[in-house]
């Protein structure tokens, strides 16, 4: 039986090893390296990245241990599951030791291999399978672009084979449901760098479940459960991909009974499509559907499955990147070139533009870091506009994968995500609320779940639901907005208590809990930028508000927004543990440390602007020198409002993008978090650099402790409904 945790924290610290010894191979080993920078330069070349030689091959080195970690999991897991007849790296019983054996002869037999050639055995007897083929696909899987040293084999397969105390494996798959969500956790949080880059998160199943029900199973009421097709281009582990499968699965089984087992699972799989730019994302997906097949099939062996055809259509690829409009494939480089991870091009037709009845997914909520990548995507998308998440093109990118409707919007594609509520009420949003949301699609329903416990989601999230089409609009959208959040950490998250107030509520429009409230919102509510979901009445009382009679607050106010912005992070900050080793630094607040009336920041930045805060030279500040002069270049090329640092006079390259003196002046400020689920207004003395995600309001100097102290208890105690940029509430003279 899997320990999960355990699993989970013993693959992370194989999975560094890897990368440490992949890392030396890369570099060494003059025929992967040349092949690696030839792969990037052609990259950087048609703007596809803008990352550094040494990032972009870090990246990939990342993807490759975290490949061989992954390859040697889907070999023990057939092996202790009987899918693999006999066993290679280890096996629960005498299994082990047949291993041992088979290994030992390996090596009798061809003495000049290596233990990687071992592990490449135990993928070949996989990939020999046609059911196991796309699982170690020789062409794109990153395993196969760094090889591992055979003492980094070695040290792979000793892992696997670690006895407990008892005398068993430490790592035993036997399960006889054959049950992958482990592979969840391992897909999120096998590799720290990786989820931050790609922004790894697993949908829930009990979000999943009920985005589809809002889509895939009208779909099948409209379109046949033999015509649907269904698409995640955002799949990740595959939670979208399985749910569908299963559900098209027992359409097929109640509407076809006598028909072929494994022609009716052949017709369900080949319904379902998924894309991530992830290579280990979309081999656990794979991994995850094969064994569902093989399950639904009632085969036992990999070699049960020998004849039968199993159409797994999951690519590797940018979703995002498509063709533009009357241009030819092989005319744009940035469409014609592919990583040598992706496989895009052997899976034609799977992003084309209206091809889905269903389009489902859980896109990315991060910000582009790539400068290439960002300008690409804010080109191919025209709802991208300012410091755009990638929420917003994947939101645009949903529903042009969707089938349009016709001239009365009959047979447009349904389209479902879970996605980042920021686009609600941060400037980027407005183009898609405006442009797409309220012109060219028929968005009907918006479901807030801020408030709602959803695991690993610590960004504000919403549901939206809509068809490809503009036509037949109805005149209210079903929305459900939130009261109040869940009150502690339920111990089964489909079960909090705001989850299942939306569930229960979501077909009762003018219902009302505690929790949420239930409505149909007249379209034109939700047709303008900003967007506000709060129940309980909180919309109505904002209107009156509105029309009411009185001052606002930043009428009051001397000043407020962004203080600082340093362009470039990575050079500036620093944690706290080596605070000794850098003087001239300040705390740095960011929006997620304003949290319960505290501030409590866990970063440093270099401070290079004397009391009066005009700009220090360099070497006038002690130890800042050789910590910032490796980043000198990069510091140089950044840009504020388009135009490189260094040619702007009046700034010098050793300080900060954008510092707004004024706001620091005076050392009280009220300080916010930018994106919360709850107002959280902390009373800041000074000494700190608040970064744009904690902006801050001044107000007129003279203004006492108790002033600030007042503010902050009235602004904690409004609704977020009431929050704008500029404009927080209405008050009175006070």
């Amino acid at each position: 039986m899997i320990d999960r945790r355990l699993l989970l924290a013993d693959l992370q610290k194989q999975v560094k090893s890897l990368e440490k010894d992949l890392r030396e191979q890369a570099e060494s080993v003059q025929e992967v390296r040349d092949r690696l920078r030839a792969e990037y330069d052609r990259a950087f070349k048609i703007g596809r990245t803008a990352a550094t030689w040494a990032a972009w091959r870090d990246e990939r080195v990342t993807q490759a241990a975290v490949a061989w970690v992954l390859g040697t999991v889907f070999v023990r897991f057939c092996e202790d599951n009987g899918l693999l007849p006999e066993p290679f790296i280890a096996g629960p019983g005498d299994r082990l030791v047949v291993a041992e054996e088979a290994e030992a002869q390996f090596f009798r037999d061809r003495p000049q291999e290596t233990l990687r050639g071992w592990l490449h055995e135990a993928f070949d007897a996989i990939a020999a399978t046609q059911a196991g083929r796309s699982l170690f696909d020789k062409r794109h899987n990153p395993l196969y672009q760094i090889p591992i040293s055979h003492d980094a084999a070695k040290e792979l397969i000793a892992f696997w084979r670690r006895r407990g105390e008892d005398g068993r494996l430490v790592h035993d798959f036997t399960d006889p449901e054959w049950d992958t969500r482990f592979l969840g956790d391992l897909y999120q949080d096998l590799s720290e760098a990786a989820r931050k880059n790609y922004a790894l998160l697993q949908t829930p199943e009990f979000v999943e479940e009920f985005i589809l029900d809002l889509t895939l199973t009208p779909a099948i009421d409209e379109f046949g459960h033999d015509v649907v097709k269904v698409i995640d281009p955002t799949c990740g582990s595959g939670h979208f991909v399985l749910g569908a499968f299963h559900r098209l699965l027992k359409e097929w089984e109640r509407h076809a009974p006598s028909r072929d087992l494994h022609e009716r699972v052949r017709l369900a799989l080949d319904a379902v499509h998924g894309v991530d730019i992830n290579p280990f994302a979309v081999a656990i997906a794979r991994f995850r559907l094969l064994v569902a097949a093989l399950k639904a099939c009632n085969f036992k062996t990999l070699a049960d499955a020998a004849g039968y055809a199993f159409p797994l259509h999951l690519a590797v690829g940018d979703s995002l990147i498509k063709h533009r409009e009357g241009m030819l494939f092989g005319e744009d480089p940035m469409v014609e070139f592919a990583y040598a991870t992706e496989d895009l091009h052997e899976h034609p037709g799977i992003l084309s533009v209206g091809s889905y009845h269903v389009v489902v997914g859980n896109p990315p909520y991060i910000t582009v870091k790539d400068k290439g990548l960002n300008e690409a995507y804010r080109k191919m998308y025209n709802v991208c506009s300012g410091k755009y998440a990638l929420s917003v093109p994947f939101a645009q990118r949903f529903f042009q994968l969707a089938k349009p409707g016709d001239g009365d919007g009959k047979g447009a594609g349904y389209v479902g995500q879970i996605t980042a509520n920021s686009f609600m009420k941060r400037e980027f949003g407005k183009k898609l609320i405006e442009k797409l949301f309220a012109v060219e699609v028929n968005l009907t329903h918006v479901i807030d779940t801020s408030g709602a416990y959803i695991p690993g989601h610590g960004t504000p999230t919403v549901i939206l639901v809509g068809r490809n089409t503009n036509r037949g609009r109805a005149g209210t959208i079903r929305t459900v907005m939130g009261i109040r959040g869940e009150p502690s950490t339920p111990a089964d998250p489909s079960q909090g208590h705001v989850w299942q107030a939306i569930v229960n509520q979501i077909r009762r429009p003018g219902s009302e809990s505690q929790w949420v409230t239930a409505a149909d919102t007249p379209r034109a509510d939700l047709a303008t930028f900003p967007w506000s979901l709060s129940g309980g009445g909180a919309g109505d009382l904002m209107h009156k508000l509105e029309a009411a009679d009185g001052r606002a607050l930043g009428h009051l106010l001397s000043a407020s927004g962004f203080v600082a912005i340093t362009a470039e992070d990575d050079a500036f900050f620093m944690p706290q543990t080596i605070r000794e080793a850098v003087e001239a630094v300040r705390p740095v607040v960011t929006g997620d440390v304003i949290r319960d009336y505290q501030i409590e920041p866990d970063v440093l930045s270099v401070w290079p602007y004397d009391e009066d805060l005009q700009t220090r030279p360099l070497e006038a500040i002690p130890r800042i020198h050789q910590h910032l002069w490796p980043n000198r270049r990069v510091l140089q090329r950044r840009k504020r409002f388009g135009t490189l640092i260094e040619d702007i006079p009046s700034l010098r390259w050793h300080e900060y993008g954008e510092l707004y003196r004024e706001k620091l002046r005076t050392p009280l400020s009220i300080a916010f978090a930018e994106v919360a689920t709850h107002n959280h207004f902390v009373l800041d003395r000074g000494g700190k650099v608040f970064k744009q995600t904690a902006p801050v309001i001044k107000l007129p100097e003279g203004a006492s402790e108790d002033d600030h102290l007042r503010l902050i208890g009235v602004l904690n105690e409004v609704p977020p409904v009431f929050r704008r940029v500029g404009y927080l509430a209405p008050v009175g003279s006070g």
